[in-house]
């Protein structure tokens, strides 16, 4: 997906085109519904799941996902898992989801380092959800609890678990690092006495501020709509819920980002400096926006997930690599 295609559709919101089903994951791997019935907010019967392949290499696909009703977890299995866990959070504008972009080849670099992979698919707030603002981090919040409250089945350590959010689906995770105590939803079962704080949480060129002058507008009309007030336009900006047990935080950017501006980086970087809190912030000369783990090696900012890895071990939460 070139950057250009990803902008235009960021910046606009343009609907995506229905496709035919397409499977989304593989045989082999297992799927968690998060809720136990409907999930909270629901004002319709069913939205029809649109999956839009972006590339021209079968091979190698590019699928654009909407139109989510069921929210799941796609569990990736490494073949030698060493007791950490990610929730990768793929991004989108918060109107779709880069599923294999910013889910699948992240799971695919996190299992060969013995780290078990769920996959986010949450639901997009302006599909027709009651308070559409809350609606991601419900999921998000409820995903957390419980990979928490079945880590003997996923064979995790529950004090292990970090999350990983590129774009809208950074500020989704950096949203779910400062905000994971705050009450969005009902409990529903006994996952949710499960904390749905991250270990460690890795922001990809993310959304941060929802606030003028370098908001991503197309994240924040999609998630606030597109009037939002003052209050709601800082409820949802993550730089301004940074607190004392915000957890550490990783954050890269490329500095010719044209859709996200690296200001976002910044200004949650000087929010966790002010509140002495463990960041990282890697700004490379380019990249531009969207690339996940596709850029070239030549490219410098190609090695942000030796970087992440590399924080994230220091932290304590993932294994050191052995030389």
């Amino acid at each position: 997906m070139s950057n250009f295609s990803r902008r235009a559709v960021l910046g606009a919101g343009i609907a995506l085109a229905s496709t035919p089903h397409v499977v989304l994951s593989n045989s082999g791997d297992e799927t968690v519904e998060l809720w136990p019935g409907t999930p909270p907010g629901a004002t319709h019967a069913s939205i029809a799941r649109k999956v839009d392949d972006q590339s021209r290499d079968p091979a190698r696909p590019d699928r654009w996902i909407s139109g989510i009703d069921r929210p799941v977890l796609v569990v990736r299995r490494p073949a030698q898992p060493n007791g950490a866990a990610v929730l990768v959070v793929p991004g989108g504008g918060y109107w779709f989801l880069s599923y294999d972009n910013e889910g699948i080849s992240q799971a695919d670099w996190l299992n060969a380092r013995g780290i078990t992979a769920f996959i986010l698919l949450y639901r997009l707030p302006n599909e027709g959800w009651q308070q559409r603002e809350n609606v991601p981090l419900q999921d998000a919040q409820r995903a957390m609890r419980l990979i928490r409250s079945r880590a003997q089945h996923f064979g995790i350590m529950p004090d292990r678990v970090g999350v990983l959010g590129f774009s809208a689906g950074g500020h989704l995770a950096g949203s779910l690092a400062t905000c994971h105590a705050e009450s969005v939803y009902t409990p529903v079962d006994e996952a949710d006495r499960f904390p749905a704080r991250p270990d460690i949480a890795g922001l990809i060129y993310p959304v941060i501020s929802l606030d003028a002058p370098f908001t991503h507008g197309g994240s924040r009309a999609a998630l606030l709509g597109q009037n939002p007030t003052e209050a709601s336009r800082k409820a949802r900006s993550v730089e301004h819920r940074v607190t004392a047990d915000t957890p550490p935080a990783f954050l890269m950017h490329a500095a010719d980002d044209g859709t996200v501006p690296v200001a976002n980086s910044l200004a949650l970087f000087q929010a966790m400096q002010a509140k002495a809190r463990p960041a990282a912030l890697h700004i490379f000369e380019r990249g531009g926006h969207g690339f996940g783990v596709r850029l070239p090696a030549s490219e410098p900012a190609s090695a942000w997930p030796e970087l992440f890895a590399a924080f994230a071990a220091r932290q304590r939460i993932f294994a050191q690599q052995q030389n």
